[in-house]
């Protein structure tokens, strides 16, 4: 089931979630509707806040090459665990800042340890994209949004941006 994705600023999504104790039926049906939501905004990752859910979950799949598989990934309770010194610079995106992009400066390589959706530990080096997003989304369960790596005046640029389409959104 498709979920709606909450706009910056919304103070659910400046939370830190709460780890996921134990993956329950319900936990991996969220991960479904996660999967469904992120391909049909369309995106590359999601993190459960922001669909309002303040659990420590994120889903992601940053295969974009025509033809190729998807790599559909679920990620319980993640977390870096090393990352390299050499770093990369993205130019991000965030479904819960549509249409705001801006370079953020991240490890190039990192190492994230995670429960999967049928509770087994994994561990796995990203680099890339992959590792852009996972840190990205790992971010959001710390409360943390892309813009926040920016500086105040492009940051409260995007806010003031976020704000005026919610309220267009709100009048439609």
């Amino acid at each position: 089931m498709k979920r709606p994705i909450l706009i910056h600023p919304d103070p659910r999504l400046k939370k830190v979630c709460a780890p996921v104790a134990d993956i329950s039926d319900a936990l991996r049906e969220l991960a479904d509707d996660m999967l469904e939501t992120m391909y049909d905004a369309p995106g590359i990752g999601l993190a459960a806040p922001q669909i309002g859910v303040l659990d420590r979950l994120i889903v992601m799949d940053c295969v974009k090459g025509e033809g190729e598989p998807p790599q559909p990934m679920v990620l319980f309770n993640p977390e870096v665990v090393a990352s390299s010194d050499e770093k990369n610079v993205y130019e991000e995106g965030c479904l819960s800042i549509p249409d705001q992009f801006a370079d953020v400066t991240r490890p190039k390589e990192v190492e994230v340890a995670w429960i999967d959706r049928d509770g087994n530990p994994r561990q796995q080096v990203f680099d890339g994209l992959w590792a852009t997003c996972v840190q990205h989304e790992i971010d959001h369960l710390n409360g943390k949004l892309f813009i926040d790596y920016l500086g105040p005046m492009k940051r409260q640029l995007i806010t003031r941006r976020m704000q005026k389409l919610k309220r267009e959104q709100a009048r439609a």
